[in-house]
């Protein structure tokens, strides 16, 4: 079972793609996304698409972390082939989808949303469809109020 809106948000602690240690805040509005696995198609347009949509993010005041449980390098690898501009975070021990009560199939993550501020949940999407959800998770954040665009 997810973590549902409204629940607090653990304090997480992970390495991007570049080997630097990152603790996101959670304070202000934050997009956490968990997809299964780096280079297979499905994960592949959802990232580019988040990243497609960092500038909006980013003007909202939005942060956006990608979360899987492939290793640094493969992030790494991942981030460059695919020019990504957000941080994936490596959680190769599944200690994050455990904090955040993502379930794991296979040891992949499954495809789990969470957009979090003031470090609680404000809402989740489960079994998401990649193609288009970092569009309708932006237009949820305006719609909802939570940023102003």
């Amino acid at each position: 079972m997810v973590l549902e809106p409204g629940t607090d948000v653990p304090t997480i602690r992970a390495t991007n793609q570049h080997g630097d240690a990152v603790q996101p805040g959670f304070e202000e509005p934050t997009v956490l996304y968990f997809y299964p696995a780096d280079d297979t198609p499905g994960c592949t347009m959802e990232a580019e698409q988040f990243d497609e949509y960092t500038q909006q993010f980013q003007d909202a005041g939005v942060s956006v972390y990608g979360v899987s449980t492939d290793g640094v390098e493969s992030h790494r690898d991942f981030a460059e082939a695919n020019g990504l501009s957000f941080d994936l975070l490596a959680d190769p021990e599944g200690r994050l989808c455990e904090a955040f009560d993502v379930p794991l199939v296979d040891g992949r993550s499954q495809r789990t949303t969470y957009v979090i501020a003031k470090e609680r949940v404000v809402a989740v999407y489960e079994r998401v469809g990649p193609d288009g959800h970092a569009a309708s998770v932006f237009e949820d954040l305006v719609d909802t109020g939570l940023v102003n665009t």
